[in-house]
Parts: structure tokens; C-alpha cells; sequence
């Protein structure tokens, strides 16, 4: 694991926080995407292994910010705002541009305080999220969901079901349901 160190590969001339921690054989783009961190979590950020975070990804975190990501994800320019918690279960993928925000509006450079208890946005395992999505709190994605593009979510969205829209709404099924 590695925290509060320089990446290797990085152009950005500043260190990783130290409560970021990478697992092995994963990858960060830059240091750049904690340029508005401000998590004083024991672990703000923890990546699992074998994970990828790509160019254009950005951890927006208040004081009390956290996020949890699997093993075997990828996350292609998310940007994450959060001064709750954001869970993201093993194999997934989020594509561009997607966000996940548990408030109304991004304060990058001043902290500010969330409502109390907001409820944590989460990802199940194997769960795919489209370009442009949008994940409020409340959104809770089911395990092998799919999430259309630019669809809007902030509610629970069962197992397997996929959803579009804005706001989302359940248009299909990944699995049969039956079985």
C-alpha cells in the first residue's frame, strides 16, 4: 500500500494525502486528483488492487469524506464530491464524466458541512455506470446493475435492473429475474 507518497509517473509536483491508499498493481493517474481533498478520515480514499483511475478523476472530499473502492475497478474521469461516504464494490465501472455528489452544489476550495446522516452512495459489485451519469445520495446501485448514460439517480435500484433516464427509472433487466 502506498500513502502520502509521490507517484512515480506523476507530473503534478505534490505527494499523495497521507490517508490515500492504493493496493498493489493499481493505478492513479496523478496526485492532481486529490487537488481539492480535504478528508481528515483515518482513510479518506482507499483503492483496492488491481484497480485503475484514470486521467480526469477527481476525489472531491470535505473533512469527513470517505470512499471506498474494490478490487478490479476502473473509474474513468468520475468525479466523487463527498463529505459522506461512497462505497464502490469490486468490478465495476464508471465511465466518463460520471459524479457522484451527496450535496446540491461543489465547494472545491472551502470546507463545508454536509447534513447530518446523509445516506451512503453505493455500488455494487459488477455494476456499470454510463457516461455522464449522475449517482445523488441515496443511490444505492444493486450488484450487476447498469446505469444508461446521463441518467439521473438517487434511490435504490435492485440487482441486475438496468435504469435510464432523468430521472432514472427502471428500463430492463441484466439477468432473468426468474432464475
Amino acid at each position: 500500500m502506498s500513502g502520502g507518497v509521490m507517484l512515480g509517473h506523476d507530473w503534478f509536483p505534490r505527494a499523495l494525502p497521507e490517508n490515500v491508499l492504493i493496493g498493489e498493481r493499481s493505478w492513479c493517474y496523478s496526485s492532481f486528483s486529490c487537488l481539492h481533498y480535504q478528508s481528515r478520515r483515518p482513510c479518506g480514499v482507499r483503492i483496492g488492487h488491481d484497480t485503475g483511475v484514470y486521467h480526469g478523476t477527481f476525489f472531491e472530499l470535505g473533512p469527513q469524506g470517505e470512499v471506498d473502492i474494490g478490487n478490479y475497478c476502473t473509474l474513468v474521469g468520475a468525479i466523487i464530491s463527498t463529505n459522506a461516504r461512497v462505497v464502490i464494490g469490486d468490478y465495476s465501472f464508471i465511465a466518463h464524466e460520471v459524479v457522484l455528489a451527496d450535496f446540491f452544489a461543489a465547494q472545491p476550495s472551502a470546507p463545508r458541512e454536509s447534513p447530518v446522516n446523509l445516506p451512503v452512495i453505493s455500488l455494487g459489485e459488477n455494476s456499470w455506470i454510463g457516461a455522464r451519469a449522475v449517482l445523488l445520495s441515496g443511490a444505492q446501485i444493486g450488484e450487476g446493475a447498469i446505469v444508461g448514460a446521463a441518467a439521473v439517480v438517487d434511490f435504490a435500484i435492485p440487482p441486475f435492473a438496468i435504469v435510464a433516464g432523468n430521472p432514472a427509472r427502471i428500463v430492463g433487466w441484466a439477468k432473468d429475474r426468474a432464475g
